[in-house]
């Protein structure tokens, strides 16, 4: 077992006014998860603004921010990653709070969701500036796993959706598992193989010369198999308040990647 690097969740803490105590407590924390979107936005819009050409994308740095923070990050990620996780596995808590979606503070933000949402502000983006669709998913669809890494890592620290229970040497006890069970660092196998691994076949291992809505294709697939391999180490999922298997071995996070890669395999097959 290695011992788990108990890290701080809150980054920085600033102490507010007296005054401010009743509204928003003695000080205002900022958290490494929330660190870890904006930095992964900052690092995408960089990556997005250096590629432009390679895309055929004709638009200034400022629109590139544009797609990045208003209509990737706000509109996709943020709404739709939360309406997600909302629908796939908290609908049972809205059902009961109505302001529930609202209190993103309390955690719970879904990948399928958020891809979701990218692609649905992408589809508006790209008819409003005559673009294809494909054209601009090819676009942001390789540098997509800068922030999935990130986010990883924020998991680690926040010592949240670990692994199932292990005896390999590398397992480790989190503070926040009521069972004090040694798991597996899954959050960490995400990382690698989401982000890593992924960022590094996106941008330098497929053909730079592929037809418009193979890296969009690449992506689906590659995401969708990396995240299946994870959920068999990773613990189940809670759906709806229970923890979810179908079939006793399926988790949630495998049947909402399975679609990913069938309509990524779909896409190829029409390129």
């Amino acid at each position: 077992m290695i011992e788990y690097p108990e890290i701080d969740p809150v980054a920085l803490s600033i102490p507010l006014p007296e005054f401010l105590h009743s509204i928003f407590g003695t000080a205002l924390n900022i958290h490494w998860y929330g660190l870890a979107y904006v930095l992964g936005a900052y690092l995408i819009y960089l990556r997005m603004a250096a590629t432009r050409e390679k895309f055929n994308i004709e638009i200034s740095r400022e629109e590139v921010s544009d797609v990045v923070f208003t209509y990737g990050l706000f509109f996709g990620a943020i709404v739709g990653g939360r309406l997600g996780h909302v629908l796939f596995y908290d609908f049972h808590i809205q059902l009961q709070d109505p302001l529930y979606f609202l209190k993103i503070w309390q955690g719970g933000m879904s990948f399928h969701g958020g891809l979701i949402g990218v692609m649905v502000a992408i589809w508006f983006y790209a008819n409003k500036k005559n673009f294809t669709f494909f054209q601009v998913t090819d676009w942001i669809a390789p540098q997509v796993p800068i922030a999935l890494f990130l986010g990883r890592i924020a998991n680690f620290i926040n010592a949240e959706l670990y692994g199932r229970p292990t005896d390999v040497p590398w397992g480790m006890i989190f503070p926040t598992d009521p069972l004090g069970l040694v798991r597996h660092p899954s959050q960490l196998y995400e990382a690698f193989l989401e982000g890593l691994l992924l960022f590094l076949f996106l941008n330098f291992v497929i053909s730079k010369k592929n037809k418009i809505g193979r890296h969009s294709a690449y992506f689906l697939i590659g995401y969708g198999i990396a995240r299946s391999i994870v959920e068999f180490y990773k613990s189940p999922d809670t759906v709806w308040g229970n923890d979810f298997l179908l079939f006793s071995f399926l988790t949630q996070g495998q049947l909402l990647s399975i679609p990913m890669i069938i309509l990524g395999i779909f896409i190829l097959s029409k390129k």
